[in-house]
C-alpha cells in the first residue's frame, strides 16, 4: 500500500520547519492541510511559507484562490487525492503537513455526510434545554448515543444539537451511521503529530503575533478588505480581530489581545480534535526550537521513517 507522511499539531508548534526539513530529505512535495493558506494575498496572518522556503519544496494548495472564494474539506480531499495520486506515480511519499483538522481527517477517515439541516427541530432542542437547564440535551446524547457524546465536549451546544438531530432523523446512533457511511483512503497513512508544553507553546503564539504585528499585518488586513473578502476568508485568525480595529470597534492594545487570545483557543481546540485522530505518532518537542533539532528528535522516535528515508 502506498505511504503517506501526515504532519500534524497545534498551530505554532513548528509543523512548518520539520515538513520542509523532512520532504528535502525525502525529496519530495508536500500537501498543505490549511484552510487559510489556500488564499492568496493573505501571507503573514497565516504563517504561510516564505517565498525562499516555497521555492525550497514544491508546495500544493497554497495560494490557489482569491479571499472572495470558498473551499471546503470536500473539495480539499478531491484535490489532495489527485495530487498525491501523481506523486505515487513518480516514486515519491506525499507529505502532508496542516493544522486543520477536518482536511486531514477526510483522508484518513472520510467525510460523514449527514441528513440536512432541519431548523425546526434544533430549534425544538434549543427550547428544550432553555426548558430543563444546560446540560439537558448532553445528557440526552449520552443516552442516546454514548460513543458520540464522549467525543464531544459538554459545552459544545452546536455539536450536540447537530448530533442529536442526526440521530433523531435517522432513527440511528450517529455513531452507526458514520461507521458505515466514511472509509479512509486506500493509503498507508504515517501520522506525526509534534507537541509542546502548554505554557511553552502559548508564549511562542504571543511571540508570533507580535512578530506578525511587526511584519505589517495591519496592512495586510486593510489590503483584504479593499478586496471583498468572503465570509471564510474574513474568520481567519488575526484577520478579524483587526477587522474590529479597523471598524473602530476596539483599540489596537485590544484587537492584538484578542488575536492572541483567540489564537491560543483555537490551538486547543486543534489538541481536543487530533486527539480523536487514532494511531498519532506524537512526539514532544518541548524545548526544541531548531527545525534540525527537531528532525532529529522526531527520526529517533518514530522508526518507520528510518525506513523511508
Amino acid at each position: 500500500m502506498n505511504k503517506v507522511i501526515v504532519i500534524l499539531g497545534p498551530t505554532g508548534v513548528g509543523k512548518t520547519g520539520y515538513s520542509l526539513l523532512l520532504a528535502q530529505r525525502l525529496k519530495t512535495e508536500i500537501i498543505s492541510a490549511d484552510s487559510m493558506q489556500v488564499y492568496t494575498h493573505m501571507d503573514i496572518g497565516t504563517a504561510k511559507p516564505t517565498s525562499e522556503e516555497l521555492a525550497a519544496v514544491t508546495h500544493h494548495l497554497i495560494n490557489i484562490l482569491s479571499p472572495a472564494e470558498s473551499f471546503s474539506a470536500g473539495l480539499f480531499k478531491e484535490m489532495a487525492t489527485m495530487i498525491m495520486n501523481n506523486l505515487h506515480k513518480r516514486k515519491l511519499v506525499p507529505v502532508i503537513a496542516g493544522g486543520t483538522g477536518l482536511y486531514i481527517k477526510s483522508l484518513t477517515e472520510g467525510l460523514f455526510k449527514g441528513p440536512s439541516a432541519d431548523r425546526s427541530l434544533r430549534e425544538k432542542l434549543k427550547r428544550e434545554e432553555e426548558q430543563h437547564g444546560p446540560g439537558y440535551l448532553y445528557d440526552r446524547l449520552i443516552k442516546i448515543d454514548p460513543e458520540t457524546a464522549g467525543s464531544i465536549e459538554p459545552n459544545d451546544r452546536r455539536r450536540i444539537i447537530r448530533a442529536l438531530e442526526v440521530s433523531l432523523k435517522e432513527k440511528k446512533k450517529i455513531s452507526h451511521i458514520r461507521s458505515s457511511s466514511t472509509k479512509p483512503l486506500n493509503y498507508e497513512f504515517i501520522k506525526i503529530g509534534l507537541t509542546r508544553d502548554r505554557k511553552e507553546l502559548y508564549s511562542i503564539i504571543d511571540k508570533r503575533v507580535d512578530s506578525m504585528m511587526e511584519k505589517g499585518l495591519l496592512k495586510e488586513v486593510e489590503m483584504l478588505f479593499e478586496m471583498n473578502p468572503g465570509k471564510t476568508a474574513m474568520q481567519a485568525l488575526g484577520y478579524k480581530e483587526l477587522g474590529l480595529y479597523l471598524n473602530g470597534e476596539v483599540d489596537m492594545t485590544e484587537a492584538v489581545r484578542l488575536i492572541k487570545k483567540r489564537t491560543r483557543m483555537f490551538a486547543k481546540r486543534q489538541y481536543t480534535w487530533f486527539n480523536r485522530e487514532r494511531d498519532i505518532n506524537w512526539v514532544d518537542i518541548s524545548g526544541i526550537n531548531e527545525a534540525e533539532e527537531v528532525y532529529d528528535k522526531v527520526i529517533n522516535s518514530v522508526a518507520i521513517l528510518n525506513e523511508l528515508i
